[in-house]
């Protein structure tokens, strides 16, 4: 059973910085992607950063140059820094992966989210 762990979500002010988690554990052939996803009250999930495996990091146009996403493909866990955060950051973060595991290539997994809320 593969599982997405995140950690690191928190209350911080704006302008503070956050660094978030997420760990994939089971039998896991290949990871492809990981990435992270945010949800806002009210409004759909939107991807906020992914990383290909050996690949370039892509972040979506409303992070960039603040939030930077990195992996340990060794310990299959992604990274997400976010620094100068402001108060439309705020959301439940959720971790992605697509995975090759016994279930089959191509796999996608889903953490449960972490809460980020950046106050003003």
């Amino acid at each position: 059973q593969v599982q997405l762990v995140e950690s690191g979500g928190g209350l911080v002010q704006a302008g503070g910085s956050l660094r978030l988690s997420c760990a994939a554990s089971g039998t896991i052939y290949r990871n492809h992607v990981m990435g992270w996803y945010r949800q806002a009250p009210g409004k759909q999930r939107d991807v906020v950063a992914y990383i290909p495996s050996g690949g370039i990091a892509n972040y979506a146009d409303s992070v960039k140059g603040r939030f930077t996403i990195s992996r340990d493909n060794a310990k299959n866990t992604v990274y997400l820094q976010m620094n100068s955060l402001k108060p439309e950051d705020t959301a439940v973060y959720y971790c992605n992966a697509n995975l090759w595991t016994v279930s089959g290539k191509g796999m996608d997994y889903w953490g449960k989210g972490t809460l980020v809320t950046v106050s003003s």
